[in-house]
């Protein structure tokens, strides 16, 4: 902004750090950022990412795509939230009924507040014809709660879900029970869908195949949650 001096300039003062820092301060204190909410129009541009998942229920792959909007951009305030959410397959198969999900998905996402429910909304879906694993061992209920657990994935790599990362420490441990498992059943043979042993079940915490039982004790190879503590 240009400002027309229509006075003899007598003196001048650089400001300190300090008082900069101050200033930055207050501006900041006036500031009242932006939340998500419905009132906020579609902007021109959104970034967008794109997950594949292949479902043995499913004879076309799906691609799901999640559109984020950039809130209160280039200030210590700016947040990446979930706008909108598209699905696509070569196959008909599932149209009226992954229109209507995606259509009620993206209208949660544009209404704001606490959207993480989604997940385990849509994790909760059974298909009664029974679930599927898909590979690396990780048990599905349905093809609605694997898009639950990509949503999920996303909104963890924006930020908006906390990950739960295990402790080197943890990391260790499980890596010395499945070097010592294997070892004992180095006659089994692995099934090649999945990381873990064969003969390992599915772990109640985090729905993949990677229970193990040693010396009596039920371990999960994956999250490390343990029936021995």
């Amino acid at each position: 902004m240009t400002v027309k001096i229509d006075k003899k300039i007598v003196g001048y003062q650089v400001k300190k750090a300090d008082a900069v820092e101050e200033t930055k301060s207050q501006i900041s204190e006036k500031f009242s950022p932006i939340e998500m909410n419905e009132k906020i129009a579609r902007p021109e541009f959104l970034l967008g990412s794109t997950y594949k998942i292949k479902p043995p229920v499913s004879e076309h792959a799906l691609y799901i795509t999640v559109n984020d909007i950039l809130l209160n951009e280039d200030t210590d305030h700016e947040v990446r939230r979930p706008y909108e959410v598209f699905i696509n397959s070569k196959s008909m198969e599932h149209y009226q009924w992954v229109i209507g999900l995606t259509r009620v998905i993206s209208a949660v996402f544009r209404k704001g507040g606490d959207i993480t429910f989604l997940v385990e909304e849509l994790s909760s879906v059974y298909d009664p014809n029974g679930g599927y694993y898909k590979k690396g061992g990780v048990f599905m209920p349905s093809l609605v709660a694997e898009i639950g657990f990509v949503i999920e994935k996303h909104m963890k790599a924006i930020g908006l879900i906390e990950t739960e990362e295990l402790s080197d420490h943890t990391k260790k441990i499980l890596a010395e029970k499945r070097a010592e498992f294997d070892a004992k059943q180095s006659s089994s043979a692995n099934d090649s869908d999945t990381a873990f042993p064969a003969n390992s079940t599915v772990c109640k915490k985090c729905s993949t195949k990677a229970v193990i039982v040693m010396d009596g004790c039920k371990t999960c190879l994956n999250c490390g949650d343990s029936k021995c503590g």
